[in-house]
């Protein structure tokens, strides 16, 4: 069948997605109006296509190709050419690679000690910040995440810490700044020498690391980074490696916490629960241990609930290498994608599907005991994304997030600052356009 979609514009659709505040609510808006499968323009693709059914998206799962003018803004940050869009035949062995480290426990206990110290100096100082006002969450959680990924991808070998985490803002806030032409102070020379400096530092600094390991003076410091330079590959298509997993790493755990918080703050029920099982399972201390991580069953269900409400990437893209046949007789109907189409997986809307999702817009995170994980389609909950081009970093992600909840929940209840508008918007993540802001108050353990 013909894929339905709206009546082309002269202006290539960009009109549309401003006028609906962004990406992931114009889609939620298509699949309102036109079903599970629409076709719509968008500026830097020629064709695009959105799919926000589970069952159908099976059919693209396999495509190992991005489209190239979509991802071009992240092209500076790389001097081996774009990581985000490497061919397929050189994607898999490095995806291969970047698995065999990330997705691997012994990574995750050998830096646990390290995470779990940065996140308790950050409930230390909201401990004391607590009688002096609000905090913004995700001003200080993205840069607690970016601190965490520093120390797994550098292995905590940089002298200045703080100056690589100001460095990586600059750099992201130029290149975001330009792809969301979002409002920022001084001149725009200034800011882009500014981020050409502050890229330029980023470069040298993991260039140090690397060569350390190279000369054998840091082995085993970085296992990231020890993987690389174990499989061969050069010191500059490592750093590019660091750069986009720190990219990737830094704004998605911090806002996947935030937004988590957030919903507790306003289910105070929920935010029991889990402060519940936190006394129970952790006792009188204050952080867990890597083990006790799989017996904290309801934050995991909290935080995934969190995930599928608030996704921190809200869409996902490819390009079809061949023609696509979405559905079939009887079903939903047929969908002929033709290749070189630009498929998009918008997340939100499929975490949004009330077919999978009853009263989607409802925190439940009972959702996610395994009962009810296993009656639904394994595509219906995908954070983070679809197949062979999904985060690498996932299993690292969910680490960090749940242990960084688990340290504050332990400490704090988070109550929602009145009169404080939460509203999300549309960045490289999905963000709260004037920031999450909650009062800290010390909690007393359950009996």
């Amino acid at each position: 069948m013909d894929i339905p979609g709206p009546e082309p514009r002269a202006d290539g659709g960009a009109g549309a997605v401003a006028a609906a505040g962004g990406l992931h609510n114009y889609q939620l808006q298509l699949h309102a109006a036109y079903g599970p499968v629409v076709r719509f323009q968008l500026p830097g693709a020629k064709t695009a296509v959105s799919v926000a059914d589970p069952v159908l998206l099976e059919a693209t799962a396999h495509i190992d190709k991005r489209p190239e003018r979509l991802f071009a803004f992240l092209a500076p940050l790389f001097e081996t050419g774009n990581l985000q869009v490497m061919p397929a035949d050189e994607h898999a062995p490095w995806r291969r690679l970047l698995l065999s480290v990330l997705a691997g426990r012994p990574s995750h206990e050998r830096r646990f000690a390290q995470f779990t110290a940065l996140a308790t100096a950050l409930a230390d100082r909201w401990a004391e910040q607590a009688d002096v006002g609000p905090v913004e969450l995700q001003k200080d959680l993205t840069a607690l995440s970016l601190r965490m990924i520093c120390e797994y991808a550098l292995g905590g070998e940089i002298a200045d810490p703080g100056r690589v985490v100001a460095a990586f803002e600059d750099v992201l806030t130029e290149h975001l700044g330009q792809l969301y032409d979002l409002p920022a102070p001084g001149a725009r020379e200034e800011r882009a020498e500014r981020a050409r400096a502050a890229l330029a530092y980023l470069r040298v600094t993991v260039d140090r690391v690397v060569a350390g390991h190279r000369s054998g003076d840091r082995a085993d410091r970085s296992d990231l980074i020890g993987a690389l330079v174990k499989a061969g590959e050069s010191p500059a298509r490592i750093r590019d490696t660091v750069m986009v997993m720190m990219l990737a790493a830094h704004h998605t755990t911090g806002v996947a916490v935030s937004w988590t918080l957030h919903l507790l703050g306003r289910h105070p029920d929920a935010a029991e629960r889990v402060a519940g099982e936190l006394d129970r399972v952790l006792g009188d201390r204050a952080a867990p241990e890597y083990a006790d991580l799989r017996r904290l069953a309801h934050l995991d269900m909290v935080l995934k609930e969190s995930m599928r409400l608030f996704p921190p990437g809200p869409y996902g893209a490819r390009e079809a290498t061949e023609t696509l046949f979405l559905g079939g007789p009887g079903g939903l109907g047929e969908y002929e994608i033709p290749a070189g189409t630009t498929v998009f997986y918008p997340i939100r809307a499929v975490h949004m599907n009330p077919a999978y999702w009853p009263e989607p817009e409802k925190f439940v995170p009972e959702r996610f005991s395994p009962e009810e994980t296993a009656e639904r389609p394994r595509l219906a909950y995908i954070p983070f994304g679809v197949g062979p081009r999904s985060c690498e970093g996932s299993a690292l992600a969910m680490v960090e997030a749940e242990l960084v909840l688990a340290v504050l929940l332990k400490r704090f209840r988070f109550r929602p600052v009145p009169g404080h508008e939460v509203t999300p918007i549309e960045r490289f993540v999905l963000w709260a356009a004037d920031d999450i802001r909650m009062t800290v108050s010390p909690r007393v353990r359950s009996e």
